[in-house]
């Protein structure tokens, strides 16, 4: 099975707009650096997401798991034209690859709420 993880930063306050468009950038940006294997079969299986919460100390070592592991992501930085500073870092998208894979990295975060 595979799976991708979007994992929005916890610490920010975003508005649910907002939020949902960072979490957005993440999704597509992610699915923008896989192979085309791996959206094929992810596609396939219905594409499934899960979206949790983290802090910035927390997102930055979840990129370096990732980078690690040679699992797909993207860091989601804000340009700042609308609720927060410019060079915010806002999200991070990780896979879609296999699930037993990105729970390595993400198995202990709770759901975004």
């Amino acid at each position: 099975m595979y799976k991708q993880v979007i994992v929005i930063r916890s610490d920010l306050k975003m508005s649910k707009g907002k939020t949902a468009a960072q979490a957005a950038h993440a999704s597509l940006s992610s699915v923008g650096k896989c192979t085309k294997k791996m959206l094929g079969a992810w596609e396939k299986e219905g594409q499934k997401k899960v979206v949790l919460s983290a802090d910035m100390k927390q997102l930055l070592q979840l990129r370096e798991k990732c980078k690690k592991l040679g699992i797909p992501f993207a860091l989601i930085i804000d340009a700042g034209m609308t609720e927060l500073s410019a060079g915010s870092i806002t999200a991070l998208g990780i896979g879609p690859d296999k699930e037993e894979k990105i729970n390595k990295v993400t198995g202990s975060l709770p759901l975004l709420k």
